[in-house]
């Protein structure tokens, strides 16, 4: 099977700088209910029962899809399905029943990094930062990824130790400028903490972005720290890091355009 499974990746309120969706008013037909799913066949293999629980996974029938990475599992003691086992669980937020998978794809293969990832996913979606960190460092150490930094990142911030959260969004960046772009079937929603926190967030990542000279990334965050109502957003002015930014046009039409904070 194909171990080069896409990491979990705590993507921070839904993915940074992203355009958000909004609520129409209108009312919403009710969404109609899954197709029914034939148990899984005591006489498929291991690849074909992972590969049906690939694809109700990316439907999002993720009880249909836990069904068949446990028979999977059953027949293949592999570390990649009780991964992606775990995934489908956390999808679920059944936090427990993920965690031990993650710890039994583990059990399976210490060097497993992005079972160990994921594992760090579980503890930062349960507010544990520093079990969290603890995991995501060694994720790096078994393989440098850049959404393990992001991660890493994100749990430096939940913990307001500001320096090292920049420092690994600035090297989950340098190794892929997209990254916190990145949504998939695989992404976990995060809320940091407050309201003050994810204004903080947005600048600090619209400051990174105006240093690498990605103008049209660095305006976007800064127009969602203002709407999430950044107090320090006069710093834009005397921060060496957007010296470049402040001779762009668009950047004076945004800061005199003042963007009114969204209510909480």
């Amino acid at each position: 099977m194909d171990r080069r499974l896409a990491p979990v990746l705590v993507v921070i309120l839904l993915s940074a700088c992203a355009v958000f969706a909004q609520d129409t008013g209108l009312e919403q037909a009710p969404a109609a209910p899954p197709a029914r799913v034939a148990p899984p066949s005591p006489n498929a293999s291991a690849e074909e029962l992972a590969e049906k629980a690939d694809l109700l996974r990316s439907q999002k029938n993720y009880l249909d899809a836990i069904d068949y990475y446990r028979a999977a599992a059953r027949k293949d003691k592999s570390a990649v399905i009780w991964n992606k086992l775990g995934i489908a669980q956390l999808q679920l937020t059944r936090f427990g029943d993920a965690r031990k998978s993650f710890e039994k794809s583990l059990k399976i293969d210490k060097t497993y990094a992005d079972a160990r990832n994921n594992l760090g996913v579980i503890y930062y979606m349960s507010k544990k930062y520093s079990k969290a960190i603890k995991n995501y460092r060694q994720a790096i150490a078994l393989r440098e990824s850049a959404s393990f930094h992001a991660n890493l990142g994100a749990a430096y911030f939940s913990k307001k130790e500001i320096p090292r959260a920049v420092a690994e969004y600035e090297r989950a960046l340098q190794i892929d400028p997209n990254v916190l772009d990145h949504t998939s079937s695989t992404g976990i929603a995060a809320q940091l903490s407050s309201p003050a926190d994810r204004a903080h967030f947005f600048y600090v990542l619209a400051r990174m972005y105006a240093q690498t000279s990605d103008f049209n990334r660095s305006l976007d965050c800064l127009r969602r720290a203002m709407e999430e109502g950044y107090k320090g957003i006069d710093d834009v002015y005397k921060d060496q890091e957007f010296a470049a930014l402040r001779k762009d046009p668009r950047f004076n039409q945004l800061m005199s355009s003042k963007p009114i904070a969204i209510p909480q």
